[in-house]
């Protein structure tokens, strides 16, 4: 209960709620007219404040100005979202992009520098899409820029002039690793997930463990094997409409209880 006591804007907290813990989320980094802006998507934001419990706050793509250290110090937990842009090719030694992929070269820096240092801290990393594939790259590991091109591997794209339910709608299924993290998590073998993505995981990295392939073989979810803390990274979207899907509640149910965890 909060009362006004004595004039208006001098206010008085009565019992206080225990704080949610703080969720830093990766900016991307877009120019809106002539002017860069750092955004995050609010599907990610809703998804930490309704899923996992925890107060979302953006994290500026601002690796020249910004102390990694600093960082980890402020937050409770780490959510890299996926985007419209793909890692550079050049931080893990693949080819060109093709003419007219979207970069965003601001956002690379800070999570390249990132993840590791959240993972090595123990600090709680969900990393989805993007965030899984720069997980990936962060550790030493490389992608496939166009999955469907790949021999052996299925068109994971979406329908882009689907709407979004059909966008984010159920897509394939992915087996989980006996024993696992998710096989733990939800208590199943199995899910079907969204699938809305080009690149993928080419070559794992070192240190990295496979929690989850797809028919195809590709590698849908992983997680830092040896971290001290909650390090997981999916590359579908399991934020998409949390509250709805068992599997994705857990996830982020699992991922805002490490957070506490840590915040304690």
């Amino acid at each position: 209960m909060v009362v006004m006591a004595g004039r208006p804007g001098l206010w008085q907290a009565g019992p206080m709620r225990r704080p949610r813990p703080v969720v830093g989320v990766i900016s991307d980094r877009r120019m809106l007219g002539a002017h860069p802006f750092h955004v995050q998507g609010e599907k990610y934001l809703t998804a930490i404040a309704e899923g996992a419990g925890g107060f979302p706050v953006g994290i500026p793509a601002l690796a020249d100005r910004l102390d990694v250290l600093e960082i980890l110090a402020t937050v409770d937990g780490l959510l890299l979202t996926g985007s419209p842009s793909n890692v550079e090719p050049r931080r893990y030694g693949g080819p060109p992009s093709a003419p007219g992929t979207l970069h965003d070269p601001h956002r690379d820096e800070p999570a390249l520098r990132l993840i590791p240092a959240a993972v090595g801290a123990g600090l709680p990393v969900l990393a989805i899409c993007r965030g899984f594939q720069e997980m990936n790259v962060a550790f030493g590991g490389t992608l496939h820029q166009a999955v469907h091109e790949a021999p052996g591997l299925a068109d994971h794209r979406e329908d882009k002039a689907a709407a979004l339910d059909v966008q984010y709608g159920p897509a394939h299924e992915v087996v989980f690793t006996p024993g696992g993290l998710l096989a733990r998590l939800t208590g199943r073998s199995c899910a079907t997930v969204n699938s809305l993505h080009s690149q993928g995981i080419e070559r794992l990295g070192p240190g990295l463990r496979a929690e989850a392939t797809a028919h195809d073989g590709l590698v849908e979810a992983i997680v830092a094997a040896d971290a001290p803390g909650f390090a997981l990274g999916l590359q579908w979207h399991p934020e998409w409409k949390v509250l709805e899907n068992p599997v994705s509640l857990a996830i982020f149910r699992a991922f805002g209880d490490a957070c506490r965890s840590y915040r304690r």
